[in-house]
């Protein structure tokens, strides 16, 4: 990316008044002069969740995304912010930092789930951040996850195999991005039956599913199965907590010397893995697309729309 082209601060790319999505014209105008291929980092999650800060880091900035100590959600819509990409000389690094979702504000899951399908589909890499601890209500709260097929329709970029379900999920990761579960705030030993695990293994623990055929069952399995399916690519960070509860307020403006080191050790490997192991998104044939591609500003254009079926 050019001098010329830097783009110094994040700016809205989709607005979101009164539940309606729509694209704004001067974000769609600086991606039309990026001629290069474009890396593509989103972050989804609840609302109040420190989102904002991991897309800043990601941006080698202390500050940019805004951040927030009080309880309502801070980011509206989709903000981006489109940066030089740190490891991959003539690549652009596209940082988009979403609202937050389940905002008691707001009170409307549908217009969440759009945000959420908005990111998976301009995604090479979906970052989804939670608190705590991976459980069931965590899961739970991932829901949207188990509204992809109902929200996203790829037969018009698909040569689908004639009787083939319009939902079949094979069909579906040929597009999806790679997922990284973010959990912070995390107080647990990394342990599952007694032994130490992976944070990568912590995941997968938590996506075993149950056996056994009854309703209980099958809605306790669903989001760990469309995660398993969808996302076959995934990883997992788990973050202690950054600093003493009276410093969380002033996140942003905190040195790294007032960080907990432990907090600093995996926010660096979790920039590399962001920086070595997510690649260019990609498009049917294997079409790599930068700023200019009017395929990528057609996937945001989606957001004009009631949802975005027309995939």
């Amino acid at each position: 990316m050019s001098k010329s082209r830097l783009m110094p601060s994040p700016v809205c790319l989709v607005e979101n008044v009164n539940g309606s999505l729509s694209v704004c014209k001067h974000a769609i105008e600086f991606l039309s002069r990026i001629n290069e291929p474009v890396v593509v980092v989103s972050v989804v999650g609840l609302y109040r969740t420190g989102k904002s800060y991991l897309m800043n880091r990601l941006a080698g900035q202390q500050s940019g995304f805004a951040l927030g100590s009080a309880v309502e959600s801070k980011t509206k819509g989709i903000w981006m912010w489109c940066v030089p990409h740190p490891y991959k000389d003539g690549h652009t690094l596209v940082l988009l930092d979403t609202e937050g979702l389940g905002d008691v504000d707001k009170g409307d899951s549908k217009n969440d789930g759009w945000i959420f399908c908005l990111a998976v589909l301009l995604s090479s890499t979906l970052v989804y951040n939670s608190r705590g601890i991976i459980d069931n209500t965590a899961l739970e709260n991932l829901h949207y996850v188990t509204e992809l097929s109902e929200q996203i329709n790829i037969r018009s970029l698909l040569s689908v195999p004639a009787g083939a379900a319009e939902g079949d999920d094979c069909h579906f990761v040929r597009f999806f991005p790679s997922f990284i579960w973010v959990v912070r705030d995390f107080t647990l030993k990394l342990e599952a039956d007694g032994k130490k695990v992976t944070e990568d293994e912590y995941l997968e623990f938590a996506l075993d599913l149950k056996k056994g055929v009854n309703k209980k069952i099958s809605d306790y399995n669903l989001p760990r199965q469309c995660i398993r399916n969808y996302f076959p690519s995934r990883n997992c960070f788990v973050f202690p907590s950054p600093a003493s509860t009276e410093n969380m307020i002033h996140l942003e403006n905190l040195e790294e010397q007032e960080l907990v080191p432990n907090f600093l050790e995996v926010t660096g490997r979790f920039c590399d893995h962001v920086f070595h192991k997510s690649s260019v998104k990609t498009l049917k044939g294997g079409h790599r697309i930068t700023g200019k591609c009017e395929c990528f500003t057609n996937l945001i254009v989606i957001g004009r729309y009631s949802s975005p079926k027309a995939y």
